[in-house]
C-alpha cells in the first residue's frame, strides 16, 4: 500500500533556486546573514544579495555561461555560499567536494563532472593542482589571496547587469554532489532547481513545527559540500531569515564556544557529535541554555541517545529527520505533535507531496504497518538521475517514479516511520557514506592481497567504521597495521580502514558477487 503525507500538498514555484533565494531575503535587509564563526566577520542580507549577483557577472565576465560547472573544493567559510549561489543564478552547476578528499579522488569528481573551474582556499591549492591535470578545469580561484591562483575577489568587481538567462527549473542541473548511491562508486547526482526549491517549500509546509524560524542562530558545522548541509543550513536558513555561524571543521571546543558566544538557537547535527554532546565533560562548562533545537540527520538516531542528550541541556528538543543526497535531501521530518507519546528514535512522516511504499525485500510486494521492508519514496525532491550513468539511474528510480532508497523501516499505527537496516551496503562513518566496493578495489591493487572484502562495523563514536577481511597470497605476510597505513595514503579519512581481519576465504555468490551480508552476520555473533 501507499502512505501518503499526512500533511496537504504545497505549490512548487516554477522559479530557479537563486531566484527564488534572492526574493524570499530581500525583507532581512542588514540582519546578519553570515557569521565567520573563527574571525567574527559579518555578511548582512542585502550585502550577501548584492555579492552573490557581483560574483555571477564577475564569473560571467571570465566566460562562464549557463551549463558550464564550477567545483567548489573548501571547508564551510561565507564566501562558500556567495560562490555556490553566483554560480546558480547564471544557469551554472554546482559540484561540492568534500575537503578530505586525495588528489585522486578530486580527479575523479572533476573528470566526471566536467568542471570547467575550480574554487577553493590557498591550504589546498596545491592538492588542487595534482588533482585537475587531464580535466576540463581551466581556472582556479582561492577563496584567500596566494600565489599561484586567481583570488575570489576579483569576481566581485564584475559587470553591473547580467545578460538575460533562461533557466529551465525542472530540468537544469543547480547542484551535482557526489554520492555512492545504493551501491557502488560515487556518482553525480543529478538536482535541479525544482528539486531543491521544492524540497524547501515541503520542509516548510509541515504543520504545527518549523524546522528553522526567522531570527534563529543557527551553526553551519555540518561540511556544506554535503546535501544536508547545503540544502537544510546553507538554503533552508537563509530563506527562513536565520543567521548562520559557519564552522571550517568540528572542534568541540569551538563548537560550545559558538554556541555560547552567538546564542545559538537550533543547530543541525549528526549522530556522533550528540554522542559527545551526551557524554564530553568539557559540555558543562559552557553555557548552552539558549539551544532550543538540535535536528539530527545521515545517520540513524537512538531514542535513548536523543533522551540523554535532552536532558543533559536541560530540556532541548533533540529529534531526527530522513532523506538521501538523491531527494534533496528531505523526505522525512519527526514532528511531536503527530507523534502519540515520545518517539525520539522515529524519522516522522513524509514530508509534503512524499508518497512512500514499504516493500518486502524477497518479494518486492507492499507491505502495511509494522512490517519491516525496503523504503520507497516518491516526490518532487527525487532527483533527475545520475551523471552519465543511465544503467545505476534505472536501477534506483523504477517506471513509476519509485526511488528505491536501499534502507529498512517500517511504518507504525501513527504514520511515523523508522529506519532500523540498510539494505545498501554502505558504510556510514561519521554520517559520511563509504563503498565497500572503492576500498575493495584499491585493497586488491595491493600485491601481497589476493582477495579483499569490507564491512560496516558499530562504532559507538562513529556510527560505523571500515572493517576489512583480507586473503593473502601465499608466501606473504602483512600485518593489520601495514594494511591500515597503506589504505590511508590513498584514501580520505573517513574512508580509512579501521579494522583488519585475516581469511582463508572470502564468502561469494555463484555468480561471484562478495556475500557481505555473511560477513556481517558472523561479526555481529561475535559481539553477542
Amino acid at each position: 500500500m501507499i502512505f501518503k503525507s499526512p500533511y496537504p500538498d504545497v505549490a512548487i514555484p516554477d522559479i530557479d533556486l537563486t531566484s527564488f533565494v534572492l526574493q524570499r531575503i530581500a525583507p532581512y535587509g542588514n540582519n546578519p546573514a553570515l557569521i565567520d564563526g573563527t574571525t567574527g566577520r559579518t555578511i548582512g542580507y542585502a550585502q550577501l544579495a548584492a555579492a552573490i549577483q557581483l560574483v555571477a557577472s564577475g564569473l560571467n565576465d571570465r566566460g562562464m555561461t549557463k551549463g558550464d560547472v564550477l567545483a567548489i573544493y573548501s571547508p564551510n567559510l561565507p564566501e562558500y555560499i556567495i560562490a555556490f549561489h553566483a554560480v546558480s543564478l547564471i544557469g551554472g552547476t554546482i559540484t561540492t567536494i568534500n575537503p578530505l578528499y586525495t588528489a585522486e579522488e578530486i580527479h575523479h569528481q572533476l573528470k566526471d563532472s566536467g568542471a570547467k573551474y575550480l574554487v577553493t582556499i590557498s591550504l589546498f591549492l596545491e592538492n588542487a593542482k595534482k588533482a585537475i591535470s587531464d580535466t576540463a578545469v581551466k581556472e582556479i580561484f582561492t577563496f584567500d589571496e596566494t600565489n599561484g591562483a586567481t583570488p575570489f575577489s576579483v569576481l566581485l568587481h564584475g559587470g553591473v547587469k547580467l545578460p538575460a538567462i533562461k533557466i529551465n527549473p525542472a530540468e537544469d542541473i543547480v547542484t551535482l554532489p557526489y554520492s555512492s548511491g545504493t551501491t557502488g562508486f560515487p556518482k553525480g547526482v543529478m538536482l535541479t532547481h525544482r528539486n531543491i526549491v521544492a524540497n524547501i517549500v515541503q520542509i516548510e509546509g509541515i504543520t504545527n513545527y518549523s524546522l528553522i524560524e526567522n531570527g534563529d542562530r543557527v551553526i553551519g558545522v555540518l561540511p556544506f559540500f554535503h546535501i544536508y548541509g547545503m540544502v537544510v543550513v546553507m538554503n533552508m536558513s537563509l530563506v527562513r531569515g536565520a543567521t548562520i555561524v559557519t564552522m571550517p571543521r568540528f572542534d568541540l571546543v569551538q563548537f560550545l564556544e559558538l554556541i555560547q558566544k552567538y546564542k545559538i538557537t537550533k543547530v543541525n547535527i549528526v549522530p556522533p557529535i550528540l554522542v559527545g554532546l551526551a557524554k564530553h565533560p568539557l559540555v558543562d562548562q559552557y553555557d548552552l541554555s539558549s539551544l532550543v533545537e538540535l535536528f539530527s540527520g545521515a545517520a540513524p538516531l537512538s531514542h535513548d541517545l536523543a533522551a540523554e542528550v535532552s536532558r543533559r541541556l536541560h530540556g532541548c528538543s533533540v529529534v531526527q529527520g530522513y532523506g538521501l543526497t538523491e531527494t534533496s535531501p528531505v523526505t522525512h521530518v519527526y514532528n511531536r505533535s503527530l507523534a502519540k507519546g515520545q518517539k525520539l528514535g522515529s524519522v516522522g512522516p513524509a514530508v509534503p507531496n512524499t508518497e512512500n511504499m514499504v516493500v518486502d525485500v524477497d518479494s518486492g510486494m507492499p507491505l502495511g504497518y509494522n512490517k519491516p521492508g525496503e523504503i520507497w519514496t516518491r516526490g518532487p525532491q527525487v532527483m533527475k538521475g545520475y551523471l552519465n550513468n543511465p544503467d545505476a539511474t534505472k536501477s534506483t528510480i523504477d517506471d513509476n517514479g519509485w526511488l528505491h532508497t536501499g534502507d529498512i523501516g517500517y511504518i507504525d499505527e501513527d504514520g511515523m516511520f523508522f529506519i532500523v537496516d540498510r539494505l545498501k551496503e554502505l558504510i556510514k562513518y561519521k554520517g559520511f557514506q563509504v563503498a565497500p566496493a572503492e576500498l575493495e578495489a584499491l585493497l586488491l591493487t595491493h600485491p601481497a592481497i589476493a582477495d579483499a572484502a569490507v564491512i560496516p562495523v558499530a562504532d559507538e563514536e562513529a556510527g560505523e567504521i571500515p572493517k576489512a577481511f583480507i586473503v593473502l597470497k601465499k608466501g606473504n605476510d602483512l600485518s593489520e597495521e601495514t594494511i591500515i597505513s597503506w589504505v590511508a595514503e590513498h584514501v580520505s579519512p573517513q574512508k580509512k580502514i579501521r579494522k583488519v581481519e585475516f581469511v582463508d576465504i572470502i564468502p561469494k555468490s555463484l555468480s561471484g558477487k562478495i556475500l557481505r551480508r555473511v560477513l556481517v552476520e558472523k561479526e555481529r555473533a561475535k559481539i553477542k
